[in-house]
């Protein structure tokens, strides 16, 4: 199974870019969305953007990453 993490494009220099998610950001590229822009939301796998997302969604898909997360966490017995 594949998992696209929401993220949001901060800078563009042609197909390179950098995205940012909860202070985090990471280089990525826009090979396969060469119309993406500065403020999109759009979901990286593998460091490509691969589907650009409305910001709703974005911010609803990050949510639920972060309660699995945390619920892992609380799991966890180490």
């Amino acid at each position: 199974m594949c998992l696209g993490i929401p993220m949001r494009i901060v800078v563009r220099d042609g197909n390179d870019a950098v995205a940012e998610s909860s202070s985090v950001r990471k280089r990525i590229r826009l090979d396969l969305l060469e119309d993406a822009a500065v403020g999109d939301y759009v979901l990286i796998h593998a460091g490509y953007a691969i589907e650009r997302i409305d910001e709703r969604e974005a911010l609803e898909t990050l949510d639920l990453i972060r309660r699995v997360y945390e619920a892992g966490r609380r799991d966890d017995p180490t």
